[in-house]
């Protein structure tokens, strides 16, 4: 089988990340690219490194027979629209978080992709870190036992000294601070804490720092959430008005045991003093930086899943969709001030 070809739309630091990890992936390489400015060839290799075909009208850009795969890199709104175009001219996707900032779009991207057969990979990338991977197996190995209580909580600063930040502080754009960041910490809880949610809570607020200042929505959440069937509950904030260093955070209680990040105390492992934690070494998830993402072995996994005509593992459309329904639920019930019922996102 040929390398498939890759067309990214956008031409953020977000895109740049992705044209970067691409050059390691095997099976694909990005050839061209959407933005809304003219660009020249020689000055985009030279930028990239790599030859790239350049347009400026989406139509004819997902017209082209050379492009297998877009790769949607650009705000918010936008990537309903895209995916759904690219879906119907047979493309298979790639879409940065969030897919949407409203239901009904997250509906339109599904319906699209399910009549044309396409394959989607979904940017939840934190599920291919070397933590979130090593956490799962300790899940799957039975360490923790029967989980029954998670937080999983997302601290990001998003202010002026950021890259989006002037398009972030719209509510159109940016939707919800779960929307625009803290739905990796909501994607993440769901990987760790199996089974479907059945109800949320949410309240949210926001920061008096002046940096903060210009959001048109509340900048920090937190999310109560009910799982069907045995007794379980989390809990995920989303905090993109704090003054901090990023921070990850993940805490897991089970019936054998609790994890506290990269540190963990289990019954099933004898000998352990229990009025002390044992470290577990890994790389953390502890940077906002695009660059810094686990992007490598998400696309390497989407474009391998595409060759051999496999679903794709982990954060293939139906998965995100899932992540995505309960974020709207939980933005729902912040706005209305009351428990929203999963079965209210059918």
């Amino acid at each position: 089988m040929s390398d498939l070809n890759v067309g990214i739309v956008g031409l953020g630091w977000v895109a740049g990340a992705h044209i970067d990890t691409f050059k390691a992936v095997n099976g694909a390489n990005v050839t061209a690219i959407c933005s809304r400015r003219e660009h020249n060839p020689d000055d985009l290799e030279e930028q990239y490194g790599i030859p790239l075909r350049s347009y400026t009208n989406y139509e004819q850009f997902i017209a082209d027979p050379d492009i297998d795969i877009i790769d949607i890199c650009t705000p918010h709104p936008f990537h309903p629209d895209q995916a759904v175009a690219a879906a119907e001219a047979g493309k298979h996707l790639i879409i940065e978080k969030p897919i949407s900032i409203d239901y009904e779009g997250a509906k339109r991207i599904q319906s699209a992709v399910s009549l044309n057969g396409v394959s989607v990979c979904v940017c939840f990338e934190c599920r291919f870190s070397k933590h979130f991977t090593l956490i799962r197996s300790l899940v799957d190995e039975g360490l923790l036992g029967d989980l029954h209580y998670a937080e999983v909580d997302y601290y990001h600063g998003i202010g002026p000294w950021y890259g989006q930040y002037d398009w972030n502080i719209k509510k159109d754009f940016g939707g919800s601070s779960l929307l625009t960041a803290g739905c990796h910490a909501l994607d993440s809880m769901l990987f760790f804490m199996d089974g479907k949610v059945e109800e949320v809570t949410s309240y949210q607020a926001k920061s008096r720092s002046q940096h903060f200042g210009p959001y048109e929505y509340k900048t920090t959440s937190v999310t109560i959430l009910k799982f069907e069937g045995a007794e379980r509950i989390a809990k995920v904030t989303s905090c993109v008005d704090c003054l901090q260093p990023y921070y990850f955070h993940v805490h897991l209680v089970g019936s054998a045991g609790s994890l506290l990040d990269n540190r963990i105390y289990s019954e099933k492992l004898r000998g352990m003093n229990k009025d002390k934690w044992s470290t577990l070494e890994t790389s953390l998830i502890d940077s906002g930086d695009v660059s810094d993402h686990p992007y490598e072995p998400q696309f390497q996994a989407f474009i391998d899943s595409i060759g051999s005509g496999k679903p794709m593992p982990l954060t293939d459309f139906n998965t995100a969709f899932e992540t995505h329904r309960v974020v709207f639920a939980a933005d729902l019930s912040a706005q209305e001030n009351r428990p929203v019922n999963l079965s209210e996102f059918e």
